[in-house]
């Protein structure tokens, strides 16, 4: 989310419309890629539990030619104890607030505990008789508490589309983050947006509460924001670009992972780390998850945050279904997707840093592993569909706000 709201990444020339290019494009690159302009946005902090993620947030972002960012690997709960005793740990003056709330215990992948996850904040198995408000599954509360102290202008929730389905805990969520700041918010209907239509070839759906500070906005904005439908020029939520499942013939077809995969090596002819490495874990029948090949003339299923087994196969052989006999004939091995492929199946750079080997020699190998990139892709949000987002809150911040 953080490298989409600052954007100056590179994507496929494909994912990106002609209509956009001047608005969008920075320059062009070799290759078939395209070098997207900066955004108004900046980030000024971060925050994760996980030190995979630490690490892969601080290379890119910490980098020695970019400004340093305070990253927190630490608890949001904990975080929150802090400031309200007094310490002082989120930065002031923040235009917006973007989190990814744990989403385990909503996702049709997992096991779907809800409010009722039996997980704490640190992700450790809670002892509690009840479930409370520092369970994995009501971590979004804690976030709710953050807005109540920093107070943006807006703030953007993150969650699986499986939320939805999960009796009313999507209304919920909505009708406890419209009470940040004192009931200040004006939380809009949340909307599940799809990734292919927006120039990725990944089927990842994802839901998105947006909600907007009241005493902030303009009189006629606030006005626009309340009725059904929403004006489209007041829409913060971004149009489509690519038709996914769709018959718009306005809208540009979506990437395929042939296209986005063209001129790559295989990993034992790249020199890059995170295409070098791939979960060895063997096929284990078309009845388990994560054991279909992937259709090169189609978009990717949904990038999972684990990599035993549940990472799809970029080739099967021939006896396990394979249908690439061609790739086959050239003694290409069955073998799942690399880190890389999977980064670039969530629209990250191909330049961006995930398994991270050690140079001096060690017990441990890596400051990053193959395993641990993994978990950090697949928890990520599509770069490119977050830069659509933030690109879409430029568009209409002058008419929401006085600054």
């Amino acid at each position: 989310m953080d490298l989409g709201f600052e954007g100056s990444f590179d994507v496929p020339k494909r994912s990106i419309p002609k209509d956009l290019y001047p608005r969008f494009v920075e320059k062009e690159r070799p290759n078939e890629q395209l070098l997207l302009r900066p955004t108004a946005f900046q980030t000024i902090f971060a925050n994760d539990i996980l030190k995979e993620a630490k690490v892969t947030w601080t290379t890119h972002f910490n980098a020695p030619n970019k400004p340093q960012t305070p990253f927190r690997e630490e608890s949001i709960v904990d975080l929150v104890r802090r400031q309200e005793a007094g310490e002082i740990i989120f930065p002031k003056q923040v235009d917006v607030i973007t989190g990814g709330f744990p989403c385990q215990d909503f996702s049709l992948a997992g096991k779907r505990k809800g409010f009722h996850s039996r997980k704490d904040h640190t992700g450790k198995i809670y002892e509690g008789d009840l479930p409370s408000e520092e369970t994995r599954g009501k971590l979004y509360f804690w976030m709710k508490k953050v807005i109540d102290l920093v107070q943006p202008n807006i703030f953007i929730a993150e969650n699986v589309k499986g939320l939805v389905n999960f009796g009313d805990i999507r209304d919920t969520i909505q009708r406890d983050f419209s009470s940040a700041g004192d009931n200040g918010y004006l939380v809009l209907t949340p909307r599940i947006l799809c990734a292919a239509n927006y120039g990725i070839a990944q089927s990842r759906e994802r839901i998105l509460f947006i909600g907007i500070r009241k005493k902030a906005l303009r009189a006629e904005a606030l006005e626009a924001l309340l009725k059904d439908p929403i004006p489209i020029s007041y829409d913060p939520y971004p149009k489509p670009t690519h038709a996914f499942k769709s018959k718009d013939t306005s809208l540009a077809p979506p990437l395929t992972l042939q296209e986005l995969f063209k001129g790559m090596p295989e990993p034992n002819e790249s020199d890059d780390p995170s295409h070098q490495f791939y979960s060895k874990a063997k096929y284990m029948g078309a009845h388990c998850q994560g054991q279909i090949e992937i259709n090169l003339k189609g978009v990717a299923p949904t990038i999972r945050s684990e990599h035993h087994g549940n990472i799809e196969f970029r080739r099967l052989a021939q006896e396990h279904g394979g249908k690439y006999t061609e790739e086959l004939a050239q003694h290409k091995l069955e073998r799942r997707l690399t880190p890389r492929e999977c980064a670039l199946i969530q629209s990250f750079p191909n330049d961006f840093k995930f398994v991270m080997p050690k140079n001096q020699p060690g017990r441990n190998k890596y400051l990053l592993s193959p395993s641990a990139a993994y978990k950090v892709i697949g928890n990520a949000v599509p770069p490119l569909l977050a830069y659509h987002i933030a690109r879409r809150l430029g568009d209409v911040w002058s008419l929401y706000f006085d600054k």
